[in-house]
């Protein structure tokens, strides 16, 4: 239970990497809010922590916007009481996206969505850890994409380069108040927000195993390898660590180019 008695929050909690954090972390003995844009997948994530004995509750948003991620962060605590940590989770990205074809709106909503959602929900998050007085947790879902390039991404990268280094200013600016701020960088993982790229006609099965060919564990990621990841940042078994970028990823950046 190593996150007894502490309350997260988790955006884009519905789905994939988002939904295996609360899962574990109300596992761990967090009481955790899951925000998202959709209220079905809210509620059956909230269901599917209470199935699993832990207690929950959904925090509708659009991290994008300021009145909704200071909302998040205030029903959080009218619910809860406190928040300890803060999971910045949401994500989306684009196909082909060249920085001569994209299209502005579609730059623009990742850039939002990815990088701008992660200030404004921790814009929010961190006044009140401050105002607690009592240090907290902050940990960055952020990818490998923000580390290299990858081909016809540009948003992406551009918005996930752009987190591991808010997530680095931020360690920086609240250290001496005791918040932790990290970020997780997975590399390809089994997601709804992944098989998205598919194009039409394409297996994702098919896909899965030409990727985990080039995966030195021989495997795509699934969500709780994130999730695990998590865990500890937001955990005191992580209690002298601040500002790193940790990579999860099977291997992949340090031995083949990129994917595709």
């Amino acid at each position: 239970m190593r996150l007894q008695g502490r309350v997260a929050l988790v955006t884009g909690g519905g789905t994939g990497i988002g939904l295996a954090i609360a899962e574990l972390f109300a596992r761990e003995g967090a009481r955790v809010a899951v925000s998202g844009r959709r209220q079905p997948e809210l509620a059956e994530a909230v269901a599917r922590v209470a199935r699993g004995g832990g207690e929950a509750c959904a925090v509708a948003g659009d991290v994008s916007k300021p009145e909704d991620a200071e909302r998040m962060v205030a029903q959080t605590v009218e619910r809860f009481g406190t928040l300890d940590v803060l999971v910045n989770n949401a994500g989306t990205l684009v196909r082909g996206a060249r920085v001569t074809d994209v299209a502005i709106e579609d730059w623009r909503r990742v850039l939002e969505t990815n990088l701008t959602g992660a200030f404004l929900v921790s814009r929010f998050a961190i006044r009140q850890m401050l105002a607690q007085g009592k240090g907290g947790a902050v940990v960055n879902i952020s990818s490998v994409a923000g580390i290299r390039g990858d081909p016809a991404f540009a948003p992406y990268n551009a918005s996930k380069g752009g987190l591991n280094l808010l997530t680095k200013n931020m360690a920086i600016d609240y250290a001496k108040h005791g918040i932790r701020v990290n970020a997780v960088c997975p590399g390809r993982v089994d997601t709804p927000l992944a098989q998205s790229r598919m194009k039409p006609g394409e297996n994702w099965e098919e896909i899965l195993a030409r990727w985990g060919e080039r995966i030195p564990l021989g495997r795509v990621g699934k969500p709780e390898d994130v999730a695990y990841a998590a865990l500890y940042l937001a955990s005191d078994e992580s209690a002298w660590v601040t500002g790193i970028e940790l990579v999860v990823d099977g291997g992949v950046t340090i031995s083949h180019p990129p994917i595709g």
